[in-house]
């Protein structure tokens, strides 16, 4: 069995600890610097208070400041559970902590912005701790529809685990898999994380749907808005396509669990979801950060202010379709400009 060190102490990372204990392995869990309460009910009582649930028997819990302690010199493997606005701190903290190679899966899901390009967040990180240690790290990412709350309970879930290293990839799934924790291989490294960051992304439209609805006059039948929500989940596959093959990844990644699965699930609830409920009732993104989700991370809006520079040089560039991405633009433009999400439907009927 291995001794795995959590670092991370949000619901996705925590939930992580069942298939993990479930399978033997010994688990350290170590919060952010935001973590400080999670960890405080973890060490006092075992109970997670945001997942509502307690966890497995022999998981250790420490605070940000120990993180060196809790590695120490025999953990087998770093799992990354921080959101992608925490990815510099993470690599800080690798950075001024490892002293060899330690193997790292990240569960973080967004993309890197070059000037031409986007890059995979496992190879940005892997990337910076060679640059700044000469340390080089052999990583993998995991993708697909996973909601912590059903993994806390062990509800029936699928993954996809990737990396540059497939055997280190098939190690994993090997040591994870579970009668409720189901990992798949898959050697699409960028193609994975690009729909791991973007279901974020085009779950926001998917929810404006149902936030418009409210805006409009009852149907004396009680109609709903489904038939909207289903052409804007189409574009967003047919877009994710594009952003994917762009970068040289396969399409199999897109309509399979990565992509189509994935944005299923987020499209269901969260807070991808709620903002574009509230922007589908007319808010805009920042009345909506001001107002009814003041406070919360959205992660797929900040992916598209930290992509939108490059997305939109790639586009004039010519290496990004435009004509193939209306959806892509009308939600970068809402979110960087401000302005009311307004969903060019005659341009997704058109676009290739």
């Amino acid at each position: 069995m291995s001794t795995v060190t959590i670092l991370g102490a949000g619901v996705m990372g925590s939930a992580m600890c069942l298939p993990l204990r479930d399978r033997g392995h010994a688990v350290r869990l170590v919060g952010t610097h935001l973590d400080t309460e999670i960890i405080d009910s973890v060490k006092a009582t075992g109970r997670h208070p945001k997942l509502n649930v307690k966890l497995p028997d022999g998981v250790s819990a420490d605070q940000h400041g120990d993180f060196a302690r809790a590695l120490g010199s025999d953990t087998d493997l770093i799992l990354l559970g921080i959101s992608s606005a925490g990815i510099a701190w993470a690599v800080d903290r690798l950075c001024e902590t490892l002293k060899a190679p330690v193997p790292i899966v990240m569960i973080t899901k967004g993309m890197h912005p070059e000037a031409d390009r986007l890059t995979a967040l496992p190879d940005r990180v892997a990337s910076e701790v060679k640059r700044r240690t000469g340390i080089a790290l052999t990583i993998a990412a995991i993708g697909g529809p996973c909601i912590a709350g059903e993994l806390a309970v062990r509800r029936q879930t699928g993954t996809v685990i990737t990396s540059h290293d497939l055997p280190f990839a098939q190690q994993l799934c090997d040591m994870l898999e579970t009668d409720y924790y189901h990992p798949r291989l898959s050697p699409d490294v960028i193609g994975v994380e690009i729909c791991a960051a973007f279901k974020n992304f085009f779950a926001i439209g998917v929810g404006w749907a149902a936030g418009h609805l409210e805006k409009m006059a009852a149907a004396e039948n009680r109609a709903f808005n489904h038939n909207a929500a289903a052409i804007i989940f189409d574009q967003a596959i047919r877009e994710l396509m594009v952003l994917v093959a762009a970068h040289g990844g396969t399409e199999q990644s897109v309509w399979g669990m990565p992509g189509a699965g994935d944005l299923y699930v987020t499209a269901q609830a969260g807070r991808n979801s709620r903002l574009g409920n509230n922007l589908g009732r007319g808010f805009t993104y920042s009345q909506t950060r001001e107002g009814p989700m003041k406070g919360d991370t959205i992660e797929g809006a900040e992916l598209g202010v930290t992509v939108a520079t490059t997305l939109r040089t790639m586009m004039q560039a010519g290496t990004l379709d435009a004509r193939s991405l209306p959806l892509t633009t009308a939600l970068l433009d809402a979110l960087t400009n401000d302005i009311a999400l307004d969903i060019p439907w005659a341009a997704l009927h058109r676009s290739a």
